[in-house]
């Protein structure tokens, strides 16, 4: 994700049933180094389950990296990648990076620090109060609330 005077790369993780960003991660770079992070930060949130839990990504060299696929290994997490030239595999990854663009990228930030400050905001809204009609007009996180709670009931 980027602005045109102060590109930066965003690494978010998302919860395909609820929506939400787990964890994310902004640097200057796409490295393996900001992937491995968000991943950590996710792990953290993720919950032990009876079943797997699937990681998709996209073909990004830091997504084949001996350490990616290892601390994937160590939390028995199953990896998937898109095929080669295929963005439809990743669709609500890059639904996410559309809206979010559409969203708050129209402004010209003045400092890279401003438009971090900006995306970061712009996650917590998304996560927080950005209701959708696919989750009964819940937000992500209210969405994840109210399905725990039906399941614990």
């Amino acid at each position: 994700n980027q602005n045109i005077n102060h590109p930066v790369y965003l690494s978010p993780i998302l919860d395909l049933f609820s929506g939400e960003i787990l964890a994310y991660e902004i640097n200057e770079h796409p490295t393996t180094k900001t992937v491995i992070t968000s991943l950590k930060k996710a792990i953290k949130k993720i919950p032990s389950l009876e079943y797997r839990t699937t990681i998709h990504s996209d073909r990004g060299i830091q997504y084949q990296s001996l350490e990616w696929n290892v601390l994937l290994k160590e939390n028995k997490f199953f990896k998937s990648m898109s095929r080669k030239g295929t963005c439809l595999d990743n669709a609500s990854m890059e639904s996410f990076f559309h809206l979010m663009k559409a969203e708050m990228m129209f402004k010209k930030y003045q400092s890279k620090e401003e438009l971090i400050s900006a995306m970061k905001e712009w996650i917590r809204y998304y996560n927080e109060d950005r209701i959708k009609t696919k989750l009964k007009g819940k937000s992500p996180i209210e969405y994840r609330k109210f399905a725990l709670a039906k399941i614990l009931n």
